[in-house]
């Protein structure tokens, strides 16, 4: 098996210290010209590569942004990415993502592979099922700064951005105020994300502001994936009073629960009206996507959150003087 190359191999095949070639491979001006040109050249042709770890030690940038999202497939976060991607690409670093699936033992072990490779800051977007922060904690002791969007933590103090929730579900009540829409059903994301707590107390507060009658049998959650979107949607359609209209968690939980009205013989937007959160490209490709969609800007969302992080890294912002920074919705009509 072939060794691993370090300073010290550098070192032997030069004849010269280890300080030598540490110092030379830093560019130290201690160390003359024709010698580090010549380490420099050796540990080319030794096909030498620096040691994370060290280099972190040391206090030097690795140049490298993590990224962890709950799922690549979806496409608020597929744009988030991009926009990241672009605006560090521009500062010189590399972009490393990964996502959860909404689990968070797999976010768990996403930040611990950060952590071992000491990126210099982290963009989250939080697995469903987050409950518990040491790791997060962890990762910022080390000082790696996070910066959570969308998603972010109820009650652990962080960096945010994220966008103005609750608004968009006022306007989308009202929406389906004038729809004549009176039994108006909410299906939330996991009842630990901060992102589910806004939109119930949006959807809650659209309903008063409308004077439309709230029940508890008209809201219930889901894991966010199809399978239980699904599930929430069948419990609705079997119930005594059938919801009118359905405010979905985003616009793929609506239409989730749209293939089941499909299943039912139900034509969505006819008897049951739907309403949802992303005005996503992916609606424009259907024949009857949800009537409107809270536009979540997330082009806007990835830049502020790209922006802050590189405050935090280039030592402009301090990495516990936390932000929060809310972007406006927006509610599209389809």
């Amino acid at each position: 098996m072939k060794s691993e190359i370090n300073i010290k191999s550098i070192a032997e095949a030069l004849s010269v210290s280890i300080s030598t070639v540490s110092r030379a491979l830093q560019n130290n001006p201690k160390i003359g010209l024709k010698t580090r040109e010549l380490v420099l050249e050796k540990a080319k042709e030794l096909k030498y590569v620096p040691n994370p770890a060290s280099m972190f030690l040391k206090g030097k940038k690795m140049f490298v942004i993590g990224i962890i999202v709950p799922a690549l497939d979806e496409e608020f976060f597929t744009k988030v990415i991009n926009t990241v991607e672009d605006f560090f690409e521009k500062q010189g670093y590399q972009v490393f993502v990964f996502q959860t699936r909404n689990d968070m033992k797999r976010q768990d072990n996403a930040l611990e592979l950060m952590l071992k490779y000491r990126v210099d800051g982290l963009l989250v977007s939080l697995a469903g099922n987050t409950t518990d922060y040491s790791k997060f904690k962890k990762v910022e002791d080390f000082g790696i700064p996070v910066v959570f969007f969308d998603r972010v933590p109820r009650s652990y103090k962080s960096h945010k951005i994220k966008c103005d929730i609750q608004k968009g579900a006022v306007d989308a009540i009202g929406f389906l105020k004038d729809l004549n829409c009176k039994r108006i059903a909410l299906i939330n994301g996991p009842s630990n994300l901060d992102a589910s707590d806004e939109r119930l107390n949006g959807y809650l507060l659209g309903l008063q502001k409308n004077n439309i009658r709230s029940s508890q049998s008209l809201i219930k959650s889901c894991d966010l994936t199809k399978k239980s979107a699904m599930a929430v949607m069948e419990e609705f359609l079997s119930q005594e009073n059938v919801p009118d209209a359905i405010f979905g968690f985003n616009d793929y939980v609506a239409l989730y629960a749209m293939l089941v009205c499909k299943k039912r013989g139900i034509v969505p937007n006819q008897e049951i009206k739907f309403v949802s959160y992303g005005n996503l490209p992916i609606t424009s490709l259907m024949s009857n996507p949800p009537l409107a969609s809270v536009e979540q800007f997330p082009d806007k969302t990835g830049m502020e959150a790209a922006q802050l992080l590189l405050s935090i890294i280039d030592n402009k912002v301090e990495i516990d003087d936390y932000r929060e920074m809310i972007i406006e919705t927006k509610l599209v009509v389809h």
